[in-house]
Order: structure tokens, then C-alpha cells, then sequence
């Protein structure tokens, strides 16, 4: 998911909170997330870097491009959530 779609579910959750449909995303729930995605991908490292096997050294290192994917749209959303609702 890019950051253009990212932007626009964003922009309907922050409609929906608004409605009262939602609850709010917290920092603390991000930071959360954040600090998940970020052991997994210092996990899958070091077994990247113990893997001899060639196949699973590919699937690995797809998975850790994956997470670094993902940490950096958590990183994104938690400059969002940080910024007031305009």
C-alpha cells in the first residue's frame, strides 16, 4: 500500500472518529506496533546472517524487506497521529 492510500484511509478514519464510529489511535498503540516490526526485522537479520541455505536466505530477506516496508508507514502514521486533526 503506497502512501497516497495510506493518506486517504486515513483521512476516512479520521472522518468516522469524528462521527463517532471509532476510537482514536493512540501513540502508544503505534509505538507499540513500531517496536514489534522493529525486533522482527533485527531478528530476521541475524538469521540472515546464520542462514547458509540460499533459498531461505531469499525468503528471508523478502520477509525483511517486507517489515522495513512496514516500519516505515508506522513511522509515517505516527507523524500523522501525532499532528492535530484539521
Amino acid at each position: 500500500m503506497g502512501l497516497k492510500k495510506l493518506a486517504a484511509r486515513l483521512a476516512e478514519y479520521r472522518e468516522r472518529q469524528e462521527a463517532g464510529r471509532v476510537r482514536e489511535i493512540r501513540p502508544e498503540h503505534v509505538e507499540r506496533i513500531l517496536a514489534k516490526l522493529t525486533n522482527k526485522e533485527a531478528a530476521l537479520g541475524e538469521e540472515i546472517a546464520e542462514t547458509r541455505d540460499a533459498e531461505k536466505r531469499t525468503r528471508l530477506e523478502q520477509k525483511r524487506r517486507i517489515a522495513l516496508e512496514q516500519i516505515a508507514r508506522a513511522e509515517w502514521l505516527m507523524a500523522q497521529v501525532n499532528k492535530p486533526a484539521s
